[in-house]
């Protein structure tokens, strides 16, 4: 058998790609996810209802920087511009999803706030990949 075939240890010449495309898929979710509430003055006044409704406080002003927020994480992965700090931003803003709302729904309904929180923490300790605009300022580590 072939060095490494066993562990598939020749896959690490793609992490690179892998990477991309997570944080292309990730963040374009991201962006997806909120460009209702950015483009849509009736949508925002939704989720702030949406945000009094689970007690968040000033939901006035939340709102809107949570949909912010959440875009400039997608927009940020897109990029891989500032990855790190995005990446420390979303697992932050989804760990807070999860402690005001998505709990209730159980393992099952918190689970992609879970995910986004697990990812987001993967991209601020493990970086963008080569394939970034992060590389070109010496962001990328081996």
């Amino acid at each position: 058998m072939a060095k490494g075939g066993i562990t598939l240890s020749g896959l690490s010449r793609w992490s690179d790609a892998s990477a991309l495309l997570m944080r292309l898929v990730v963040g374009g979710f991201l962006i997806w996810g909120v460009w209702d509430n950015i483009t849509s003055d009736a949508h925002m006044a939704e989720f702030v209802r949406f945000l009094a409704k689970w007690k968040f406080p000033f939901p006035e002003i939340m709102a809107p920087l949570s949909v912010w927020t959440q875009f400039a994480c997608g927009a940020a992965f897109v990029a891989g511009a500032l990855t790190r700090w995005a990446g420390l931003l979303c697992a932050v803003h989804f760990l807070i999803a999860i402690a005001m709302v998505d709990r209730f729904a159980g393992i099952r309904g918190s689970f992609p706030a879970a995910a986004l929180v697990v990812i987001g923490l993967h991209l601020a300790t493990a970086g963008p990949g080569r394939f970034a605009v992060d590389a070109l300022f010496g962001g990328r580590r081996r």
